[in-house]
């Protein structure tokens, strides 16, 4: 046909056309098209009669997100019923991308049930990430680059411990060396901007900075991480150091960019509590300060805020019910890594005021240490409730996460209330301060309860003054309290007074001998009381036994106490304080820290470090160096002294059966650590010597070429020089003399 002629030089179809470059020039890109729509997976799969039911369900967890433009499910029939079922995922779709954003954050790992834990993610990543190059290759092998081990500090072939010192601009790390000064390990000036923390196993060294937090540490003090949260001003590690608490007064802004380079988000903004994780770096979640008290006032800011379970699994605090609604208090209990709350609601618990977590005891530690199976774990914690109405105060013991009560106790006429659990959670004691029915007076109950035993039974011990101060000895069963009659207390005159206090010890009886339910009940009775005391402050060796009394920030008195509860100078005495244990207790020293502020433990219970902080006061700010019988070992007065904290110890990796094995052979450990000493000891000595004979040489040589510049001066002058010695017949002899005034050799239990 005419104009056909070339009609073969056309495509035969329409998949033949090639649309390449209108493709190229009217492209829109993926990412732009779809990120407003996220993928939930791990949905439960329904048919099509609980299909709107379960969407209901899903729009009403991700509503807080946004608002939801479109939520699609797929559904395809079933091989076998032939009816439509879902597929397990579905698609929803906000109206900005800050909504999706949000949604992925805060619901990715939300639990619907106890097997559907949902799975959030951008509908753009699973696109980006699908795309994979049919060939192989092979990636590039980064080369290998060794870090510092963070705990390098507990292999010091001397077990020596570190402490920090903030002194003015200075941050210094320094080992400590018995009667030697201290040895510096690392110096920075500007290291912090307000204070620095260790970290509760001492991995890591914290500093605080306008911008955030640092974490330091490993042989050289390299920053590990920072963590950013402007204005920082709290900050609280969990047991284990896995996460990081940090608190600002400012809250969160993101700024006109929507706080881009930044890791807050839209859910952050205005929140001013934060939880790290540690290793990662990563911002789990965000909380707000605080919430209004029932009268519509902020609450007061308490901290820790949160408070840790010991196996860093959970984390709970105290919430208040809105303005206007009275006594709508609550349990929050958040479970990590997830950090929702424990069954997807809080605990209402009207007017609880505070709660406690209860230690994991030492037994408990070595067995999931060596134990392969993971199983739900309860842990135990306390609160405790005012007397409300008619109803009376309460302390209660409930399981986590089962939220069991497996123990209450009702008390009456409560002004308040503290609780302090023994280190391996044996034992809990409730203070609580109580008035008379006139209520012109108050006085103290101990309260306490024997968590191992069956029913969980509570001892009374009724105190006819007030109780200060309460203290258990670590890893022991006694404890020691400080009561006052003197009516200064509690007074707003009492600032800068010093109370007239007695300090009393409690021990634990052993049981009476029998079979079955004959055993008798163990007690707690009086070892001593101490009476005509100043005493306002208990600290506990972290082994136990030893134990100062300290009068702090009196404006008078500056008292410090070293006492030992198991002090045997004789196996008569040993015998007797079988049936009197107040025969082992023995005041080892009495001593006075002019302005002491504070007082500092190490770790192994053979130092402590009395100190004197500028933030208090200006007079005499320093240290004192004791050993734990009171004897001063070095003395440091410096300007503007700030803050000095002893850096802590992991738990020992001995087994209980391996402590014993060396408690058993100490002696012999002893001699061998006494032979080092000496040879220290010897090595010092020489050193000074080298040292001063080097400054004697020094002395000569300058004396002499002195001597030779005045002479020259004199015969030019005319002047005839006085006749000298010869210096060879000067003879200088030095003699080093060491003399044993004292030595006594004590066995000390861990």
């Amino acid at each position: 046909m005419p104009g056909f002629d070339n009609a073969r030089q056309f495509p035969q179809s329409i998949e033949d056309l090639d649309f390449s470059d209108i493709e190229e020039k009217y492209k829109v890109p993926f990412e732009e098209g779809f990120d407003t729509v996220i993928v939930v997976d791990n949905a439960p799969t329904v048919d099509e009669s609980k299909k709107d039911k379960l969407l209901k369900f899903i729009k009403k967890i991700f509503k807080n997100a946004g608002n939801i433009k479109d939520i699609d499910m797929p559904m395809d029939p079933d091989p076998k019923t032939e009816t439509l079922t879902s597929k397990g995922f579905l698609f929803i779709e906000f109206e900005t991308p800050e909504q999706a954003a949000m949604a992925i954050k805060q619901y990715d790992g939300y639990p619907m049930d106890k097997t559907h834990h949902l799975a959030v993610n951008r509908f753009t990543d699973i696109e980006k990430y699908s795309q994979i190059e049919e060939e192989y290759k092979e990636p590039e092998e980064e080369k290998f680059v060794e870090k510092e081990h963070l705990r390098s500090w507990l292999t010091d072939p001397q077990a020596r411990d570190q402490f920090v010192l903030y002194r003015g601009d200075d941050v210094s790390i320094f080992w400590n060396k018995k009667t030697e000064p201290p040895e510096e390990v690392h110096k920075r000036i500007n290291w912090t901007e307000t204070y620095v923390q260790w970290s509760p196993l001492g991995t890591y060294l914290a500093t605080f900075h306008r911008q955030g937090i640092a974490l330091w540490g490993g042989p050289s003090w390299n920053k590990i991480i920072r963590f950013v949260h402007s204005g920082v001003k709290l900050i609280d590690f969990s047991p284990n150091e896995k996460y990081l608490v940090t608190w600002s007064n400012e809250p969160i802004t993101l700024g006109p960019n929507g706080g881009a380079g930044t890791p807050f988000g839209p859910e952050d903004e205005g929140r001013q509590i934060i939880i790290w994780d540690v290793h990662g770096g990563n911002l789990l979640r965000s909380f707000p300060s605080s919430t209004l008290s029932s009268d519509g006032t902020p609450n007061k800011i308490t901290w820790p805020m949160f408070k840790w379970s010991p196996s860093d699994k959970y984390f709970a605090r105290v919430t208040q019910g809105q303005q206007g609604q009275q006594g709508q208090q609550a349990l929050s209990v958040y479970e990590t890594p997830s950090m929702g709350l424990v069954g997807n609601k809080s605990i209402k618990i009207e007017g609880l005021v505070d709660f406690e977590w209860a230690p994991a005891s030492d037994k408990e530690k070595e067995k999931d240490k060596h134990s392969e199976e993971k199983k739900q774990k309860e842990e135990l914690l306390s609160y405790w409730t005012p007397e409300i109405g008619n109803q009376p105060a309460r302390v209660t013991l409930l399981n986590i996460p089962s939220k069991e009560i497996v123990r209450t106790r009702n008390l009456v006429n409560v002004t308040d209330s503290k609780m302090h659990w023994q280190s391996n959670g044996d034992f809990l004691c409730v203070k609580v301060d109580r008035h008379t029915k006139t209520k012109k007076s108050t006085f103290s109950n101990l309260e306490i309860f024997r968590v191992r035993e069956k029913d969980i039974p509570v001892e009374v011990i009724e105190v006819k003054d007030v109780v200060i101060a309460f203290a258990w000895e670590p890893k022991g069963e006694r404890f020691a309290i400080i009561t006052t009659s003197d009516p200064n207390y509690g007074q707003p005159t009492q600032g800068g007074v010093t109370l007239k206090t007695s300090v009393s010890f409690y021990y634990l009886e052993k049981p009476k001998p029998g079979k079955g339910d004959s055993v008798g009940t163990a007690n707690f009775k009086l070892i001593k009381t101490l009476e005509k005391k100043t005493s306002n402050a208990i600290y506990w060796s972290p082994q136990g036994r030893h134990v100062i009394l300290a009068t702090l920030r009196s404006a008078t008195t500056f008292d410090l106490e070293f006492w030992d509860l198991d002090f045997e100078t004789t196996l008569d005495q040993k015998e007797f304080a079988k049936t009197d244990p107040a025969a082992c207790l023995q005041l080892m020293s009495t001593q006075e820290h002019y302005g002491v502020t504070d007082v500092e433990w190490d770790p192994t219970g053979r130092y402590v470090i009395t100190s004197s902080s500028f933030w208090r006061h200006s007079i005499e700010n320093g240290y004192i160096l004791w050993d734990f019988k009171g004897t001063q070992l070095q003395k440091h007065l410096l300007d503007k002294f700030k803050q000095l904290l002893w850096r802590p110890r992991p738990k020992s990796l001995l087994t209980s059966e391996q402590k014993k094995a060396i408690k058993k052979n100490l002696r012999e450990y002893s001699k061998e650590f006494g032979k080092k000493d000496e040879e220290e000891e010897s090595t010092l000595s020489e050193e000074q010597i080298k040292h001063r004979r080097r400054l004697m040489e020094e002395w000569n040589a300058w004396r002499k070429r002195v001597e030779k510049e005045l002479s020259e001066e004199r015969e030019n002058a005319g002047i005839v020089s006085p006749p000298r010695r010869d210096d060879d017949t000067i003879e200088v002899i030095e003699e080093w003399i060491e003399e044993v005034v004292e030595e006594t050799e004590e066995i000390i239990d861990d």
